[in-house]
């Protein structure tokens, strides 16, 4: 995964902020790569504060206001913008209150999965000269390594799962429904999809201990938005629904606050290991 160089950074960048750890990050990190001006937009009951604090021009928008994001991107001379963290899926089926620039491209958008909504919000940006750009590269710190990340290894018949459990997150990716598989001897207890990662675990929790979760980039995954993420909660929920291993993209998946999230693996004795969708 190739990174930013310091020289290629815009000093200012635009930051397109849904809730969760990833934009915090990303702004207690821009300094480190040369950004000298985050312009961000984000959304009530969302965004963090702590976004909202640490940058130079923050406006509150409505999900479907596009017009007023991209009026607000150019009269700031943001040209190179960011979209991280999460927005409810939700959302996109509910009756959000569309302004006219969002009520044309939904019109000509095919259906409302996140990657075509999505793609289709960067295809309209770029219209007026603003990119969205691949996340990974800006923070290529936060990728999670390939191997055993905790103190436990999987077991024998737990590898078999997590590469069962490969081949259903990736089927599942390619159409477009989620990322992540729970699976456990072979049979699959769950897959995630509107829901969300951390909901399907729980729900797997209601039908059985000691599964697998595994979480894969989409076999197509656009990496300008929705690269996998876990963190602490991640782990936390899994060991309320009393499962045994997280498997994990390496290179394409965001690992936050690593050290909390391992911790918290090893504390409750999950193995987590970060694997490759070609290694079976």
């Amino acid at each position: 995964m190739n990174a930013i160089n310091c020289t290629e950074i815009n000093e200012t960048v635009g930051l397109i902020a849904g809730g969760g750890l990833l934009p915090v990050e990303f702004v207690t990190h821009a300094k480190n790569i040369g950004i000298k001006k985050i312009i961000a937009v984000g959304f009530e009951n969302c965004t963090s504060q702590d976004v909202i604090n640490n940058v130079s021009v923050y406006e509150q928008i409505g999900v479907g206001q596009l017009g007023k994001m991209i009026k607000i991107f150019k009269s700031n001379g943001a040209k190179k913008v960011l979209m991280l963290g999460s927005l409810s899926p939700k959302l996109t089926i509910s009756n959000v209150k569309f302004d006219f620039r969002m009520v044309v491209l939904a019109a000509k958008t095919r259906d409302r999965r996140a990657d075509s909504v999505l793609g289709a919000i960067a295809n309209e940006m770029a219209k007026d000269g603003i990119i969205l750009e691949n996340t990974t590269a800006y923070l290529p710190h936060l990728l999670a390594g390939e191997g055993l990340l905790t103190k436990r290894k999987p077991s024998k018949k737990e590898w078999d799962d997590i590469n069962f459990g490969k081949e259903i997150a990736l089927a599942s990716g390619n159409l477009d429904i989620g990322q992540t598989a729970v699976v456990k001897k072979h049979a699959v207890v769950a897959v995630e999809a509107m829901e969300g990662t951390d909901n399907c675990i729980k729900r797997a929790g209601e039908l059985v201990e000691n599964f697998t979760v595994v979480k894969m980039a989409k076999p197509k995954q656009d990496l300008r938005f929705d690269v996998p993420c876990i963190g602490p909660d991640t782990i936390k929920n899994m060991a309320a629904a009393k499962g045994a291993v997280l498997a994990i993209e390496a290179g394409k998946t965001f690992l936050l606050e690593k050290e909390e999230t391992i911790s918290l693996a090893n504390e409750n004795k999950i193995a987590i290991v970060g694997c490759r969708a070609d290694n079976y």
